[in-house]
Formats: structure tokens, sequence, C-alpha cells
């Protein structure tokens, strides 16, 4: 069942969405070798509830974490930890918030300097790709319109792997609503996207080969040829001739900037 959202409902889709925007961007600042994960984690959970929220991981099924974060090899779903970040690491932050029953969803990888040229490549590729897919999500369009657009720029012209396993989805009253939104695909097929369906589209796209396992931890997803790997996301919703993106990278951008642990402007 694939549910519409009213305006009043998309607004407060919005409103949890700059809320996981802002939380990233507090985590943007304090990026640094020497930092662990559950600190940053820590930090999260306080400023989502500070401001009215409830992280939407946590709990879910049985998920101990306020947030996913996914260093180097790691796809998504990466346990905070008390390991330091170094650097060269690439990490991806992945948030979600619930707040007035609604959730929103949004993700952003950072690279600590200097990871090398390839890995700020698969980073620049990888969320040009996410503006790709949501330059297709337009009313009258299909879901297979945004998988083509994200596989065709990611695998078949920079070669990269893109994750078959973890697609993007639906969201609104519950965290994963249909529906599925994969980053490969062919266009024109998969279900029609008609106003007012809110959607979070997250390529997730691997340095070398698709493949990936999954930890002993039975969360983490890394790459099988141990090769980094970069995931962004953004929650929106389908209009007519372009599309509302309600989460934002804005404040992330401005403090990936001003942290001079970080690489920025790839």
């Amino acid at each position: 069942m694939i549910y519409y959202k009213t305006d009043a409902e998309i607004e407060l889709i919005r409103e949890s969405s700059l809320i996981v925007s802002k939380t990233i961007a507090t985590l943007a600042g304090l990026l640094r070798p020497g930092i662990t994960t559950l600190y940053l984690d820590e930090v999260a959970e306080q400023f989502i509830r500070d401001n009215g929220g409830v992280p939407s991981f946590k709990g879910f099924d049985d998920y101990p974490f306020s947030t996913c974060i996914s260093v180097n090899d790691a796809v998504v779903h990466g346990f905070p930890t008390t390991d330091t970040l170094k650097e060269g690491d690439l990490v991806s932050i992945d948030i979600g918030v619930f707040k007035n029953g609604f959730h929103g969803d949004s993700a952003y990888t950072f690279a600590l300097k200097d990871p090398g040229t390839a890995a700020i490549d698969l980073m620049r590729v990888t969320k040009a790709s996410l503006y790709a897919g949501i330059e297709k999500a337009v009313a009258g369009n299909r879901i297979g319109d945004i998988a083509f657009a994200v596989q065709e720029l990611t695998e078949r012209k920079h070669r990269y792997g893109v994750v078959r396993e973890l697609v993007g989805h639906g969201l609104g009253r519950e965290l994963h609503e249909e529906p599925q939104v994969p980053n490969y695909g062919k266009r024109g097929s998969g279900a029609k996207l008609n106003e007012s369906l809110v959607i979070a589209i997250e390529p997730m796209v691997n340095l070398g080969k698709k493949d990936v396992k999954t930890d002993a931890d039975g969360w983490t997803i890394r790459t099988k040829d141990g090769k980094p790997s970069a995931h962004y996301e953004h929650t929106l919703c389908v209009k007519k001739g372009k599309a509302d993106i309600l989460s934002s990278f804005a404040a992330i951008e401005v403090a990936e900037a001003a942290n001079t642990y970080l690489v920025s402007g790839y």
C-alpha cells in the first residue's frame, strides 16, 4: 500500500527531515581524527531530543543506537563504537528523526583528510547520482526512472558497484513505507510516481564491486572486497515538474567546509 501525504503531513515530514539535517551538520563540526563514533551517536541523540524529536533508528527492529555511522568499507547500518577515527577515513552518517507523528531520513558521507583521489571521486559521483535520481522524481515518471538515473551515472559511466540488497523507500508515519526505491533498474518500470508521494532516495555505491556481506552484529553491511563505499540520502516529495526536497545539505556543507579536518568542495 502506497500512502500519499496531505500538504500538512508533508510539512511535518519536512520538520523532521530538517532536524536530521541539523543533527548531521552538528556532527560534521565535530569530526576529526581521534574522536569516536559512539561519542557522535551520543551527541546526535541529545541534539535530536533537545529539538523535540525522537531518534527513529533507536529500537527499530531492536537496533541499539540513534545513528548509523559506517566507516570506510562499511556501506550502511554501521554500529557506533569506541574505535577512534583516523586520517583518510570515509564516514557515512545516516540519521532518522520522528516528530509529530512523522519520520525524516537523510545521510551524508564525509572524508577525513586525505582519503585519496579515488575515494573523493567516489563521493562526488555518488552525491551527484542522488541529485540525478531526484531530477526524475516527478509526477508521471516511474520508480525505474529514478533507479536508472542513479545506476547510469555510478555504474555504467564510472564503473562503480551499486549495492542491490539495500534500497531507498517511502516514509511518513512509518520509517519504511512502500514503494521501495532501488538504485539500479530499467527506465519506465516500477510504480508510477504521483504527486504527494514522499520517498527517500539513497544511493549506496562501492568503489569496487557491488557485492556486500553482513557483520556478526547482524546489522553492519560491508563491501565484500574491502573497498570503501559512499552513501547520500534525501527525503523528498514528488511534485509536477520538480521534486520538493524536504531534507537539506546546506548546513551540512557549510559545516563540512568550515572543518579543516574534512575534505569539501568535491
